[in-house]
């Protein structure tokens, strides 16, 4: 699976010493290569693995689809082989991954404090990742609406709008609200909402900025719970498994370390694209009044009963799961 360097040192050439071959692994990403996610998560995450097997294994990135287009075939390309190490959203391939999604439902975590809880319990979800090695899982910032040219100020603003969703469970959420949930993922937003074919989008404020789409939204509405997406990193099992197991005890502390970074830096991009938009000439962040944010909660707290029991039912413990991340 690997693709094989041969890496030299000065010092070895002096010795004699047989030449080391450094084993790279291909990282992909479906997101564009000026994403914040390189210096914040990839860049550390590949030092680390350096640092950690003295060079032995490297990481190579490559984004914008290089390794092949499509958000939602990151995770197929990781199991055929195409891509040692790939990101994505659970979401995007949510019937795989219906209990790591329980994540993601209003009021299960918080942004601050999910991406430890969801580390600290990620042996609950193994029979999700038989077909992988989940390296990293992490929350983004909680997904807000982001409206083109219709502000939504009361939960009759919503009624009927074309709302892009990151995922089943928030499209359900959308739809108890009175929206019409669109599934579409993340590049594909700018397009649709320029183009009319969507109201706004259900996506965290990172999405201003790393997708521009601040260019074609007027306004943001918050203060609801919402749901809070999911990103992994995952490996393919042969690559792993080529692996010395003191580089694989390596790479796994790695992307622990990842996720936590992830989730880090997704919020505090957040935090500041919100400002700047708020800041911005013609936009407007609009925080409902605690009165119409329960109007939206009312609505939601059914919806994630029923996905949980639903859960229960296909046996997947979803409750133990979902407690387990509240304590």
């Amino acid at each position: 699976m690997f693709i094989k360097t041969l890496t030299t040192a000065a010092a070895a050439l002096v010795l004699g010493a047989p030449l080391a071959v450094a084993e790279e692994l291909k990282l992909a990403d479906f997101q564009p290569p000026t994403h914040f996610v390189v210096e914040t998560v990839y860049n550390p995450f590949a030092e680390a693995v350096s640092a950690g097997t003295n060079g032995e294994v490297t990481i190579r990135q490559y984004m914008g689809g290089e390794l092949g287009p499509g958000p939602a075939d990151q995770y197929s390309r990781v199991v055929d082989g195409l891509a040692d190490i790939a990101f994505s959203l659970p979401g995007y391939t949510a019937s795989t991954f219906p209990k790591t999604l329980l994540t993601e439902l209003p009021g299960v975590i918080s942004a601050d404090t999910g991406t430890e809880k969801i580390v600290a319990h990620t042996d609950m979800l193994a029979d999700e990742y038989k077909r992988v090695v989940l390296l990293g899982l992490w929350n983004n910032a909680p997904n807000l609406l982001l409206m083109g040219k219709t502000p939504v100020r009361t939960l009759e603003d919503l009624k009927g709008k074309k709302i892009r969703v990151p995922s089943r469970n928030a499209g359900l959420v959308v739809e108890a609200w009175g929206g019409s949930p669109v599934s579409m993922p993340a590049p594909e937003v700018y397009n649709a909402m320029q183009t009319g074919v969507l109201d706004g989008a259900m996506i965290d404020a990172t999405a201003l900025n790393a997708f521009k789409l601040a260019e074609v939204t007027g306004s943001v509405t918050q203060g609801m719970e919402t749901s809070i997406s999911d990103f992994f990193l995952i490996m393919n099992r042969d690559s792993f498994r080529d692996l010395s197991e003191e580089h694989q005890q390596v790479v796994l502390e790695a992307g622990k370390q990842a996720a936590l970074n992830g989730s880090a830096a997704w919020n505090g991009v957040a935090t500041t694209a919100l400002e700047e938009f708020a800041a911005t000439a013609g936009k407007e962040v609009i925080t409902l009044s605690p009165e119409e944010a329960q109007k939206f909660n009312d609505l939601s707290a059914p919806v994630v009963a029923k996905v949980i029991e639903e859960a229960d039912a296909e046996g997947l413990e979803a409750t133990a799961f979902v407690e387990a991340l509240k304590q």
